[in-house]
């Protein structure tokens, strides 16, 4: 039998740790509809917490969208905030190594949507009959001032046409 080690109050190591506990945990969130597709954002710990586009058809079945590395995830407001829309099967999504958003048609791979560069993207949405994505962007572009926040509109037939809507 083995002797029980007695530490001083505060300093012995748990067997539990905070990685066992969470290890099978799957946080789920940011809900779109889309048609009678539901789509939701599923964050994976045993993937190192890799965020995935999840998609579920009115038959049931259930299917990852986004594939691995892309992280869908937007560091806006530094907490984050919308980081992807749905429209006719077309995703929208803020990427979390590059903040970069990026277009996914249905059956095929992610393309970078808007440019590499010191901005962030959240809280999309589709504007339909003008084809355009209206969205908030954080820009970092300034040096050593604190980021600008716009609301703005990117041409989906054109990405290097995005106009400020408002800012503050």
């Amino acid at each position: 039998m083995t002797q029980p080690h007695i530490s001083p109050y505060g300093s012995w190591t748990s067997p539990i740790t905070a990685d066992l506990i969470v290890a099978g945990t799957i946080g789920l969130g940011g809900i779109v509809l889309d048609g009678e597709d539901v789509y939701w954002i599923e964050g994976r710990p045993a993937e190192a917490g890799r965020n995935v586009i999840v998609r579920r058809t009115p038959d049931g079945k259930i299917t990852d969208v986004t594939p691995s590395p892309f992280n869908v995830r937007t560091r806006v407001h530094e907490y984050g905030g919308g980081a992807f829309t749905v429209t006719d099967g077309t995703i929208y999504f803020s990427n979390f190594a590059d903040q970069r958003l990026y277009q996914q048609t249905p059956n095929s791979e992610p393309q970078p949507l808007t440019p590499a560069g010191d901005w962030r993207y959240a809280d999309g949405v589709i504007d339909s009959q003008r084809e355009r994505l209206i969205c908030v962007r954080e820009d970092h572009t300034g040096e050593g001032h604190e980021p600008v926040n716009a609301l703005v509109s990117i041409n989906l037939k054109n990405s290097e046409d995005i106009q400020i809507l408002a800012s503050g």
